[in-house]
């Protein structure tokens, strides 16, 4: 199935859990463990605040609660982690200043 994913294509198959999706992968991040490999995508702000409300109304169960890591630092960024059907960690996060998207 082909998604429109943030304006991008996203082609899924469902397909039976690989052997790095059996065990927990991870690594620490500002106090989180953060699960690898994972998919992340960029999104603007308010998107992103609104996705996490979104996500939230409807129990979503996260990795990674939606916050914001890094305050008052370079690569301050709000994120969130969960997982897809298959068991694949998606990340969403969003930058209110995107040239910090790769600064550390």
């Amino acid at each position: 199935m082909d998604f429109d994913f943030f304006g991008h294509q996203l082609v899924i198959h469902e397909a039976p859990k690989m052997p790095h999706q059996e065990a927990a992968h991870s690594n620490p991040v500002d106090g989180h463990d953060v699960p690898v490999p994972h998919f992340g995508v960029v999104l603007g702000w308010e998107q992103w605040e609104a996705l996490a409300e979104r996500l939230k109304a409807r129990g979503t169960r996260f990795v990674i609660e939606p916050y914001v890591r890094f305050q008052g630092q370079v690569g301050e960024q709000a994120t969130m982690f969960l997982l897809d059907p298959c068991g694949n960690a998606l990340e969403f996060k969003a930058f209110k200043d995107m040239s910090q998207l790769f600064a550390k």
